[in-house]
Parts: structure tokens; sequence; C-alpha cells
């Protein structure tokens, strides 16, 4: 499998792709805030996207229209798996201890995360 990692801006790309589906170059620079991209700026970091995988085309004449090859949940749940492998020595437990005494969780919140958990040992 190729290195699916994505830069912040290839992030910024794919957000655009992933919340409009299938998308022409000219829909991709209208989605930018201003100051919007070159278009040869879009062009290669769409050409870098398919090098990895991430992106397809279909191609219209000379137009392509522009598609996520991998769905966004998917794509964040292995980039979360990466980080937990990458910092947390692979474990799951280091990460979540790490997590709730980190974040700055209000017991609420901390509670939600419980019940969330509880739900996953009653399926289990």
């Amino acid at each position: 499998m190729k290195e699916q990692k994505l830069t912040d801006t290839e992030k910024d790309l794919m957000e655009i792709l992933w919340a409009k589906e299938k998308v022409f170059m000219k829909d991709i620079l209208e989605s930018y805030p201003e100051p919007k991209p070159a278009n040869t700026t879009i062009a290669t970091l769409l050409k870098r996207m398919q090098n990895k995988d991430l992106v397809g085309y279909t191609l219209y004449g000379n137009s392509r229209e522009y598609y996520p090859k991998v769905a966004k949940g998917e794509y964040f749940k292995e980039e979360m798996s990466s980080m937990i492998d990458r910092f947390f020595n692979s474990s799951v437990t280091q990460f979540a201890s790490f997590f709730t005494s980190n974040a700055k969780l209000s017991q609420k919140q901390l509670k939600e995360l419980r019940d969330i958990i509880d739900q996953q040992i009653d399926e289990k």
C-alpha cells in the first residue's frame, strides 16, 4: 500500500473533495477562500494525492472530475491508528490515559466517554 499521509495543504484539499464528493477544478478553486491558490498549485496537489492513491478522476473531454478514493472516516481511522502506534507503543490504554489526563475534559465529558466504553463492552 502506498503512503497515505497527507500534508496540511493536501488535507485542506481533501476536505473539499470529501464535502463535494465529485468536483471539477473550477469548483475546487471556488471552494477556497481568498487569496485563492493558483491552478498549478491545485493541479500539483491533486497529482501528489493521486500518487498516494487517495484521489481519482473521470475524464470528460479535456475536463477531469476529481473524487476521493478513500472515505474521510477511513482515512482518519488509519491516521489515528498510526499515531497510537508511533507515540503510545500501539497501546490504546496509554493513549486513553494520556488523552483523559491532558485534554482538560469536564466531568460530564469524562462520563460520556465512560458511557461509550461501557456500550462497547456490552456489545462485545
